[in-house]
């Protein structure tokens, strides 16, 4: 689909429309008819865009599922997302997942489990109590560590991206392809902060929140996800009754437990492991070292490698060309081809 390709492309490369027409020398209003996918351009016309936008007329032209129906969640009121950002990860979106979709019409048949049903869980507002519902309705213990995230919420069906270069404001977002839940992150940031955001936007997804909108469906969202990854009764068991301060030899449960050393202070001051004012004072010295805005990571990303597995099954069982599945994986033919190659025994 031409008009999509092009308004993702135009506000990946981060130009306006007046700008991008300038660049390609024709005139905004064109730029406006072939977004609204009310006029197509002559290959002279088509040429020109893409030497403008730098991109391949392939890209361009790339066919597009245009039956896919998405159904995008909100932003956080706190992201201050100005109105283009928000529409470049829309569409980075539907990009991505369009390929993805491509993949799976390939394949043919029931690919992917069957996903959890999404706004059913009643918001209690127990904080400890909601995360338990989340982790039953995952089909998971309802106590210890969730080493593998991402892999595990693909395995249950829900779709998941890590968002390339993105906005440095942007977090998360959950959403709806074709009635099938996804979770997006802002791949730049720090892993633990993006499992603390997976389940943030999944806590989203899952309750139905009674009609509590704004921010105290955003607090609620947050502290859930905390308790989520890291059960009072663990913190319990892992650090002891009480502490006089947040230690460094606590550092290796935050790393067991995949979360951030800020999260980990915070949960062991609400379960009474640590006072007020321990809290308090590490959370200065967390200030002054910059914690707040970037804490050094301890553990390694977690990757989907669901997208690039499915390709290489479409193209290892003739499903696909390599060709094909090199443009839908923006890679080379020889990387694909070689990845498809017999292993040698």
């Amino acid at each position: 689909m031409f008009s999509k390709n092009l308004k993702y492309y135009r506000l990946k490369s981060g130009l306006t429309k007046k700008a991008l027409a300038e660049a390609s020398g024709l005139t905004p209003m064109s730029i406006t008819y072939y977004e609204a996918g009310e006029r197509k351009p002559g290959m002279d016309s088509l040429l020109s865009l893409a030497s403008a936008l730098g991109v391949s007329l392939a890209d361009l032209l790339r066919r597009r599922n245009a039956e896919l129906c998405f159904e995008h969640g909100d932003f956080r009121k706190s992201a201050s997302l100005g109105a283009t950002a928000q529409e470049l990860v829309y569409e980075s979106v539907e990009e991505y997942f369009g390929r993805f979709y491509d993949t799976l019409e390939c394949l043919g048949g029931d690919v992917l489990p069957t996903a959890p049903k999404c706004g059913i869980l009643p918001a209690t507002y127990d904080v400890e109590a909601d995360a338990v519902a989340m982790r039953r309705h995952l089909g998971i213990d309802i106590v210890g560590p969730v080493p593998d995230l991402v892999g595990m919420l693909e395995n249950r069906g829900i779709l998941f991206m890590a968002l390339e270069d993105a906005d440095k404001r942007f977090s998360g977002i959950n959403g709806f392809v074709d009635a099938r839940p996804y979770i997006v992150v802002n791949a730049s940031m720090s892993p633990e902060r993006n499992r603390s955001t997976i389940v943030h936007e999944l806590a989203h997804l899952f309750f139905d929140w009674g009609g509590v909108t704004g921010k105290a469906q955003e607090d609620h969202a947050t502290a859930v996800s905390g308790a989520f990854l890291l059960p009072a009764t663990d913190a319990i068991r892992e650090l002891g009754l009480h502490r006089r301060a947040i230690t460094r030899d606590m550092e290796m449960v935050a790393r067991e437990y995949g979360v951030s050393m800020m999260l980990l202070a915070k949960r062991a001051n609400l379960a009474g492991i640590v006072s007020d004012a321990a809290y308090k004072a590490f959370s200065i010295t967390a200030s002054k070292r910059g914690w707040r805005k970037v804490e050094p990571s301890r553990i390694e990303p977690e990757k989907s490698e669901l997208f690039e597995q499915l390709v290489y099954r479409a193209v290892c069982e003739d499903d696909m060309s390599i060709q094909r599945g090199a443009e839908l994986l923006g890679r080379s033919f020889d990387e694909v081809a070689y990845e498809c190659e017999l292993c040698g025994v």
